[in-house]
């Protein structure tokens, strides 16, 4: 299968032009790309590549046995297997799946002390082991979070050229309607991605089949996969608890009030018994929390009700792999989303955001009606974002904005399967805009239809670059991948 470009390959060729760049560390969950990013960003830019997987390969656990120096790392990985190659400027060293011995992310630092050769560590539940391995390499690193593909990059492997994805965003600029047949078009193609998700191997499967001929299977053995990495990492929590939380999530999401709640995993259940397997799921990249704030107010971080969140898969294709055969009928032949409706679109903006650096907050008032589904910073003001399974007014939304009780928040924006609209100070864009709002101080457009304090950006670079286009506001360029 053809490779799939990735905003991935951007940031590293950006991190191979810094001429004091440092080892670099890529996190991210099992089959989000992380292996075949590498090689590729390799063989374009390397005479060698020297690849160590220490799950396959245990023997080369060995290779700190005379000490952490770069040299007799290489000595002794040459001792293994002679037919490497190590040249001055010209290698890129691998080392995959160091969850299995986070030992070697001590040598990190004679590395960047050597400077002769390239490191690039990278791992499936690398999260799990992280703490340990930031300790160690402190200092002498750089971090990179990966995740599945986002719906731009599916929009680039359905062969999708970068002026559309600017006429897209130019439609969100201006505030002007996408025509029937563009609606109905992005409409489809967001369905499928909702479908498939964004795991590399299940878009090339589709993408070369042209059918959704294998790709439930491929996901539900994904979903395997992961259960059984929890049954072997998990190590000094109960294994059985890790795997009910995570069965219980597309439950949990179901429910009108989709606040995580551990009654609906067993009855009686309390936090402090589960807590600890909620963060190694987060920490492993199979899930996104969504913190609860006590005020819808800034600042965000110093806001957060303790125990108090959502939980979201972290690749929505695996969400809808999870759900009941029956559901898996209702919207593979009847584009029925039932009960899952609010689910999934929910878990979609909540994925769509955190790719591009968001943290996730809501908010939702005991008592009360008061309720919103997201909040994002912006330069000067706190956005309320809502997701809506319909074209229904947003009472809470609308009360927020009104209200001079929160004076951070001015303005909102509503995601819905319908088109733009600008209604008093409230913006509704469709889901299949999503992975274009990118709020940062970079690059502002004032939007005159809801007040001249509005500001929508361009996309500035994400963590881990951002797809490109010429910001239609002011003209600025933003990063683009290489085509």
């Amino acid at each position: 299968m053809s490779y799939l470009i990735r905003k991935t390959d951007t940031f590293l060729r950006n991190w191979k032009k810094n001429p004091d760049r440092y080892p670099l560390i890529i996190k991210g969950a099992r089959q989000v790309g992380k292996t075949e990013t590498i090689r590729k960003f390799a063989k374009e830019n390397y005479k060698n590549l020297v690849e160590i997987n220490f799950i396959t390969e245990p023997a080369y656990k060995t290779i700190i046995d005379e000490g952490f120096s770069a040299d007799n790392i290489l000595k002794l990985i040459s001792r293994i297997d002679p037919s490497k190659h190590f040249d001055t400027g010209e290698t890129l060293l691998f080392f995959d799946e160091i969850q299995d011995f986070p030992e070697i992310a001590t040598s990190l630092k004679f590395f960047k002390e050597n400077g002769k050769y390239d490191v690039i560590c990278s791992g499936s539940l690398l999260g799990v082991q992280y703490h340990r391995i930031a300790s160690i390499s402190v200092g002498y690193k750089t971090d990179y979070q990966m995740y599945s593909m986002d719906f731009e990059e599916f929009l680039w492997a359905k062969g999708y050229q970068e002026q559309v994805i600017s006429d897209m965003l130019e439609h969100m600029l201006s505030g002007t309607p996408f025509s029937a047949s563009e609606q109905n078009t992005f409409s489809n193609l967001f369905l499928e991605y909702c479908i498939l998700g964004g795991m590399p191997a299940i878009v090339s499967n589709y993408i070369a089949k042209g059918t959704f001929e294998g790709s439930l299977q491929l996901q539900r053995q994904l979903l395997t996969d992961y259960e059984n990495d929890i049954i072997k990492y998990a190590e000094g929590l109960d294994k059985a608890k890790i795997l009910s939380v995570y069965r219980s999530i597309p439950a949990q999401l179901a429910k009108e009030n989709k606040k995580f709640q551990y009654s609906r995993i067993v009855k009686g259940a309390r936090s402090k018994d589960y807590m600890g397997c909620v963060e190694w799921l987060k920490d492993a990249g199979l899930i996104t929390l969504c913190d609860c704030l006590q005020f819808p107010e800034l600042p965000l971080r110093g806001n957060v009700c303790e125990n108090k969140y959502k939980v979201y898969i972290s690749d929505t294709g695996l969400l809808v792999a999870s759900l009941d055969d029956e559901a898996q009928v209702d919207l593979r032949a009847n584009k029925n989303l039932g009960v899952y409706k609010g689910a999934l679109y929910e878990n979609f903006a909540a994925e769509a955001f955190i790719k591009q650096g968001y943290g996730l907050y809501y908010y939702s008032k005991e008592n009360s009606t008061l309720e919103e589904d997201f909040f994002i910073r912006s330069s000067n003001e706190l956005i309320p974002v809502e997701v809506k399974s319909n074209t229904n007014r947003s009472k809470s939304m609308a009360q927020l904005i009104k209200s001079d009780t929160y004076p951070d928040i001015r303005h909102g924006i509503k995601f819905t399967t319908g088109n733009i609209g600008i209604s008093d100070d409230i913006i509704t864009f469709p889901y299949f805009c999503t992975f274009l709002f990118l709020m940062k101080h970079d690059f502002y457009l004032e939007k005159s239809a809801v007040g001249q304090a509005f500001a929508l950006s361009c996309r500035a670079a994400a963590p881990g670059g951002s797809g490109g286009v010429f910001c239609a506001g002011c003209g600025s360029p933003a990063a683009s991948p290489a085509r």
